[in-house]
């Protein structure tokens, strides 16, 4: 291996980028065109353009990725995580075009990506499992019916998914038929296949993992637990290793299995095995990402383990280098910053960074996809940085995390970071009456109020025109920023709605509460509504928003579905027969 194409973005390219230099590798970054300018880009070897904005015709072309990595004389492909990391037909195309897959093999990651499949080899191993259904369903109807038969809540998950895409959980039997559709909806969003199995849900429970790697020739390795219980939207905010107030036997009982399913699955490369833990003790296998993970840092702070480069040396055919699982070094929180206003129910906020400036000191790594002046998209995930804090307690680290989440300062766009500060002064995170933070600690018991940060401008146009140029002869493609040239009064790319095209306090108006894709709309143009109905859905940064009716009344749209949409933007208006009888706001929740 002398040369990696990394198909991905953001902070995990940049993570890898900075393996490959550790190691003496080259490192080629491709890019969708609004990360023309990105943190990434600049920092790889080399960097191709993908000649698209979307997922679907950028990081999830498989064709593309494939041709770039030849055209680059990479000899390997690093998939990062999300994107195509745990589809095996891009694992697959990979080897057949001659490349090394930085992975498990391909029939490996169907195996284990299959949901259901996945249960039954954890059955098979006899690792510990709630109720589920024994394939993916086809109706929300089938749906009830598990409800029926094991109670509520219900989980309904993406059969191929994993980080929070394409799972719902049904808490009363109303919503199931939506919650069932959405699912379906986010999973063929994320992953290209919208299959949904289901699950008993375990109320409050705790989010456990163990990090797994595993060589070529048998041995598999488990280094240890991480705790990513606090989450919002099924998405993990915070996670930290090794994980507290769990028993000698609960982390040898989670240790055993995840090393049981992975040798049982013919596992190799680094991957994840998580588990629930009920308030009542029970551990249930939840899933095998089969994958680097989000939170992979605060496992290397605690073990002196690069799992980057283990990846590289496990590709490449050697054996592993520790064989016990080791002590761990003191403990590590790590802390998501995400484009996304906790003070709005944690919306997705992209726009460009006018000021980042990051804290430093003892125990202080930062791992970022971005700078000041970088432009964060509204159509890839809200992950900018991770602030990764270590001591050599848990005591110790958060005394440390304290102090550099106040020297944290982002500007521009509105962050978690208010949210991160009040969370760790919370009684339940630190533990003082026992660790009480379960994966629906933030809707149901976070107690602290947040303002919400005030819109800032929207991002500009961040398209590429295309044309070609002819230089000695030889004709080369050519992209030109749209802005730039609207700027310069020339051409301009295509368009989307504006911000102002709706006045915030007209009580007609239904406005779109994200910069985002109006994804479908929920009723019929002219139909009546009640207060409270949904009427539309969005999507930005790979997450659903519901735009809701703020009153009855009847509506007429203002917008189309597929639209990309500034927040402000008027999707849709309220006929104004009964206006004045009536006190009007946003329309949007």
């Amino acid at each position: 291996m002398k040369k990696v194409l990394i198909a991905n973005r953001g902070e995990i390219a940049v993570r890898i980028i900075r393996a490959c230099r550790d190691h003496g590798l080259q490192s080629v970054a491709v890019y969708a065109d609004p990360d023309m300018d990105a943190l990434f880009v600049t920092l790889a070897d080399e960097a191709y353009g993908l000649d698209g904005s979307q997922p679907s015709e950028t990081y999830l072309d498989i064709e593309k990725l494939i041709g770039i990595a030849k055209r680059s004389g990479a000899d390997a492909v690093h998939p990062g995580y999300g994107f195509l990391s745990e589809r095996a037909e891009f694992a697959r195309a990979v080897q057949e075009a001659g490349l090394i897959w930085i992975g498990p093999d391909p029939h490996v990651i169907e195996a284990l990506g299959d949901k259901v499949q996945a249960r039954r080899i954890a059955t098979s191993v006899g690792a510990p499992l709630v109720a589920g259904s024994d394939g993916p369903v086809e109706t929300s109807a089938e749906v009830i019916t598990f409800a029926e038969q094991h109670g509520l809540p219900v989980a309904i998950k993406a059969a191929h998914g994993g980080g929070g895409r394409g799972l719902k959980v049904a808490w009363t039997m109303e919503e199931i038929p939506e919650l069932y559709s959405s699912a379906v909806r986010e999973a063929k969003a994320a992953f290209g296949r919208g299959e949904c199995f289901l699950e008993r849900f375990l109320d409050r429970p705790r989010h456990i993992e163990a990090q797994v790697l595993a060589d070529k020739h048998g041995n598999v390795l488990v280094l240890g637990t991480r705790d990513c219980s606090l989450q919002r939207r099924n998405q993990k905010l915070v996670e930290e290793a090794p994980a507290p107030f769990l028993s000698d036997a609960q982390r040898h009982e989670i240790h055993d299995a995840a090393k049981r399913i992975c040798a049982a699955a013919g596992y190799s490369g680094a991957g994840t095995v998580e588990f629930l833990l009920g308030v009542d003790g029970t551990i249930s296998f939840l899933e095998v990402n089969t994958r680097l993970q989000v939170e992979h840092p605060v496992t290397e702070e605690t073990t002196g383990i690069d799992l980057v480069i283990e990846q590289f040396r496990i590709a490449d055919g050697l054996p592993l280098l520790v064989t016990e699982t080791p002590a761990p070094r003191g403990h590590s929180i790590e802390f998501r910053i995400n484009a996304e206003d906790p003070g709005r129910g944690f919306l997705p906020t992209p726009g460009t960074i006018t000021r980042f400036d990051a804290p430093s000191g003892p125990g202080i790594r930062l791992d970022t996809g971005v700078v000041s002046g970088s432009t964060v998209p509204g159509t890839f995930d809200s992950l900018m940085a991770k602030l990764i804090v270590t001591g050599a307690t848990r005591e110790q680290a958060l005394a440390r995390a304290r102090r550099a989440l106040r020297e944290f300062r982002i500007d521009g766009i509105a962050t978690v970071l208010p949210f991160h500060r009040a969370a760790i002064e919370s009684r339940d995170f630190t533990g003082e009456d026992g660790f009480k933070v379960h994966t629906r600690w933030i809707e149901t018991d976070f107690a602290a109020t947040l303002e919400a940060t005030a819109r800032h401008e929207p991002t500009g146009d961040t398209a590429l025109i295309r044309t070609h140029v002819e230089i000695d002869g030889k004709r080369h493609a050519l992209g030109i920023p749209a802005a730039l040239l609207a700027g310069l009064g020339g051409l301009s790319g295509q368009g989307v709605g504006q911000a102002d095209t709706a006045k915030p306090e007209d009580p007609l108006s239904i406005t779109a509460p994200i910069s985002g894709t109006l994804q479908a709309f929920k009723i019929e143009d002219g139909a009546q509504v009640a207060e409270g109905e949904l009427i539309a859905v969005m999507e930005a940064m790979k997450m659903e928003t519901q735009v809701l009716a703020a009153r009855a009344g009847t509506i007429r749209f203002k917008a189309e579905a597929g639209a990309y949409l500034q927040a402000g933007a008027e999707i849709a208006r309220f006929e104004p027969e009964d206006v004045l009888a009536r006190t009007g706001r946003s329309g949007v929740n």
